[in-house]
């Protein structure tokens, strides 16, 4: 059996939007889509994301932006 000295860092909807910066919708929309990694729980399936896995994804999304070029003028100096 295996035990754990600590509980898993587990986030909400809500506290992962506020870390990515996005609407709410978007986080459930990118868990549908398996963009992100969610667990269900409860019988009304509540989402709740492993920090790790918020951690893997930004570490991903950071390494697009640098491999990619991804550079956008702002707005008006175009």
């Amino acid at each position: 059996m295996v035990t754990q000295t600590e509980p898993l860092a587990m986030l909400t909807v809500k506290d992962v939007a506020r870390l990515l910066n996005v609407h709410v919708n978007t986080v459930r929309r990118w868990s549908d889509s398996d963009i992100l990694k969610s667990l269900r729980i409860t019988k009304r399936g509540d989402r709740r994301f492993l920090r790790e896995d918020i951690s893997t994804f930004l570490s991903g999304y950071e390494e697009f932006n640098t491999t990619k070029g991804s550079f956008r003028e702002p707005v008006g100096q175009r």
